[in-house]
């Protein structure tokens, strides 16, 4: 039970395995660091654990030292002590039960194998020293016929070789007939030396003349071999080291191995010149062109990286080492090579160009890229069977230009969708015109233009990212990380057509010429707003889209946002000012036909509105409605209440005042234009053409300005009658009734209108005024 006990103690604690430990280190005399421990006096009686431990001297020690209840206590803990002892010892013991039992049956195995050991050594010994003798007592009898033994064994060694020699053409034979050409070579090449050394005697001069006849048969045989088009390539490499041993000189195989691969890969050239010319004829393409490439690098790359695989195995790198490595025939070759290797990709590399610009669609660009990509790998894989070579580098700019060649394409491509886009506006303008519905959806016209064109800079930018995705080879090549993004992509095509757009939308601004003559209004409107669109938004958008999609590396400087805005601000500006000067040019041409057309001097006494000024206020209105769909309002400056109901001054200023007064006199017109003159001296000068700014008000007040001057100016080469200005009288009150609210000053229009009716009245016959209520009855009733 005890043991029982003591093993589960074991198992479940691994405090007795610790006291175990504890128990051989204090049986051996070491510490917990497993030093020897430093023992205070080794002859202690009393020492219980010592060697020299007296019981009788301990306990009468402890009689008289302690007290009954100490030694009660020190009893207690030695029993304690001893069952612990007890306990450790049979843990011990169960532990390494095994332990001993398996060192028994070593040592009695180990025993028993000694024994036979030395029997066996005992009998090894007694071999050697029998070998020994019978050793010596040979040497001893072979002794005087060893010089003899050695004489005739070289004898025998040179009869044996002068054999060889007699039989070596039979031999010869025998081998090319059984087609063992690399045997006889090795025949030939072991006697060749000796049969030159001895060519002066007659009968080795006889068996060298007869070894170079079959040899030369030999050589011939390779020769044909070697030009054998369905030899293998383990055939090939035989018979050119054999034909190098036979002496044949190594650049004239050079030649001929090229030369019979050449034929195979012009084949391959000639089949793509075939698919590349039935594209052209047919205006279109016979295949894609990633099958175009596919067919290249399968075809004549595959078999050009076989060849030099192939040439490099015979020429190069098998002769590196061997005997003919003195000769440099490696670098002779590899110089040939690189020669043939060269000429032929640039015929490949031409047609792959030819092939690459006949790509002319702009839409989905993933068929060529993936083309390229597929063309860049195979030539990376050229590069490393031939590191020497600029097929690679060459390969690379074909790629480059191929995307300085795409950028450019949609750029064109951008251009021509912007001209569609306009040509649609200007159709749907037109159709609007001749519905009666001028400018019903110049806002929806104008952001269909625009979501179109970005949504098509989005497409031609997801096409174009393509040549900088992750899984295309040629990406990481330092154009496509660096100059491609910069110099291309953002500058060469979305700064590009950013300025196209500004450039080709300021050419309608030219007062003559086809564009400039026939270009609709209301089409310099939308191009105006469309160009401060961008002004204000759209440019930062674009390029802040362009510069996220492509990050590049380039150090080179770009144009910087702050200038495409201004240049799109400028044809803004220049539009918008065209715009109201072809505006101002139409009503202009209205009115002056009006003036030029009418007999002011017999003219009848005006009972209504003339039609044309009806006309200029429909027509300003108009304008107005149209200029309001793409502008802001603007700022007015405060009108007075009797805005409508103005008087003008041939009856109400000083001037006039004085001009129509009973008083009448020769001398009045000289007093007349002299206060006219003072006048204007004081009034606030007018510029008629200048700058517009965006908003409505601005853009009415500028075609206003050039309408009324026109007027004045058409007032001031005619001559009036009496009821000539009573005429001028009613149009502008009538136009002064409707006008002053489209400008943002009124008293601009009061003084061109009052400017028209004084300039009248001073060319006026008999200037006599209407009264002012009859002109009101009139213009109400017109």
């Amino acid at each position: 039970l005890s043991s029982v006990s003591t093993t589960d103690a074991v198992g479940a604690d691994p405090i007795p395995k610790r006291r175990v430990h504890g128990m051989l280190k204090l049986y051996y005399g070491l510490n917990e660091e497993g030093k020897p421990e430093e023992k205070g006096d080794p002859l202690d009686p009393c020492d219980i654990d010592g060697a020299h431990f007296e019981p009788e001297v301990y306990l009468n020690k402890l009689r008289k030292e302690c007290t009954l209840a100490e030694l009660m206590d020190q009893e207690t803990n030695m029993v304690k002590h001893i069952r612990s002892l007890d306990s450790d010892m049979q843990t011990l013991v169960y532990e390494n039960y095994n332990k001993f039992i398996s060192a028994t049956d070593t040592i009695r195995k180990m025993k028993n194998d000694f024994k036979k050991m030395e029997d066996e050594m005992d009998c090894l010994a007694a071999n050697m020293t029998a070998i020994t003798e019978f050793s010596a007592r040979i040497s001893s009898t072979l002794q005087d016929q060893h010089q003899q033994i050695t004489k005739l064994s070289g004898v025998h060694m040179l009869l044996r070789k002068l054999q060889f020699l007699f039989e070596l053409p039979a031999r010869l034979n025998k081998c090319i007939e059984l087609e063992a050409y690399v045997q006889a070579v090795s025949y030939y090449g072991k006697a060749r030396s000796v049969l030159h050394q001895y060519q002066h005697m007659p009968s080795f001069q006889g068996i060298q003349n007869d070894c170079q006849s079959i040899m030369a048969q030999l050589a011939q045989r390779l020769r044909e071999k070697f030009q054998d088009g369905g030899s293998s390539a383990k055939d090939l490499s035989e018979c050119v080291e054999l034909l190098l041993k036979l002496d044949e000189p190594a650049e004239e195989l050079c030649d001929k191995f090229l030369s019979h691969a050449k034929s195979r890969l012009e084949e391959d050239l000639a089949g793509l010149e075939a698919d590349l010319g039935v594209s052209n004829v047919a205006l279109g393409t016979s295949s894609d062109i990633l099958e175009f490439i596919d067919r290249g690098c399968n075809d004549f790359v595959g078999n050009l990286c076989l060849l030099i695989a192939s040439y490099q195995d015979l020429f190069v790198n098998r002769l590196q080492d061997g005997a003919l490595a003195s000769k440099n025939i490696p670098q002779m070759a590899n110089a040939k090579l690189l020669a043939f290797v060269n000429n032929l990709v640039d015929r490949y590399f031409s047609l792959v160009e030819c092939r690459i610009q006949a790509e002319k669609g702009v839409g989905d660009n993933s068929l060529l890229v993936r083309a390229l990509d597929r063309f860049h790998r195979r030539l990376q894989a050229l590069s490393k069977l031939l590191p020497g070579s600029n097929v690679p580098s060459k390969g690379t700019e074909i790629v480059v230009r191929a995307a300085r060649e795409r950028i450019r394409q949609y750029l064109a491509a951008l251009q021509s969708f912007y001209m569609d886009s306009l040509t649609d506006v200007r159709q749907s303008l037109a159709a609007q015109r001749l519905s009666g519905k001028d400018s019903a959806n110049l806002a929806e016209l104008l952001s269909t233009l625009s979501a179109s064109i970005l949504n098509q800079i989005k497409s031609v930018l997801a096409y174009v990212h393509l040549f900088t995705a992750k899984d295309i080879n040629f990406s990481n090549k330092p154009y496509f990380k660096g100059e491609f993004c910069s110099q291309g992509v953002r500058e060469g095509l979305i700064v590009g057509f950013i300025k196209y757009i500004c450039q080709s939308s300021r050419q309608f601004c030219e007062s003559s010429g086809d564009k400039g003559g026939s270009t609709p209004p209301a089409l310099l409107l939308l191009l105006s707003r469309l160009c401060l669109d961008y002004e204000t938004s759209t440019i930062s958008y674009i390029l802040t889209l362009t510069d996220e999609q492509f990050l590049g590396q380039d150090q080179t400087p770009v144009t910087p946002v702050t200038a495409l805005c201004s240049e799109a601000r400028e044809a803004a500006q220049k539009l918008l000012n065209h715009y109201v000067k072809v505006q101002g040019l139409i009503i202009s041409q209205m009115l002056r036909k009006s003036v030029e057309t009418r007999d002011w001097i017999n003219t009848i006494e005006p009972r209504n509105v003339r039609a044309v000024m009806k006309r200029v206020v429909e027509d300003t209105t108009s304008i107005d409605v149209q200029v309001g769909l793409l502008f802001e309002e603007g700022v007015r400056k405060a009108h007075s209440s009797d805005s409508s109901k103005r008087t003008f001054s041939v009856y109400s200023s000083s001037r006039q005042q004085a001009r129509y007064a009973p008083s009448y006199t020769p001398s009045a017109p000289m007093d007349t234009n002299l206060l006219s003159n003072i006048q204007k001296l004081f009034s606030e000068r007018i510029d008629i053409f200048s700058p517009v700014e965006f908003n409505k008000v601005s853009v009415l007040t500028g075609i206003i300005k050039i309408s009324l001057k026109t007027f004045l100016e058409c007032v001031r080469l005619r001559t009036f009658g009496r009821y000539g200005l009573q005429q001028i009288q009613v149009d502008c009150y009538y136009l002064q009734l409707y006008l002053w609210r489209f400008v943002s000053d009124e008293n601009l229009v009061h003084f061109l209108l009052d400017e028209i009716v004084g300039s009248s009245a001073h060319r006026c016959l008999d200037p006599s005024p209407m009264e002012q209520s009859v002109i009101e009855v009139i213009c109400e009733r017109g």
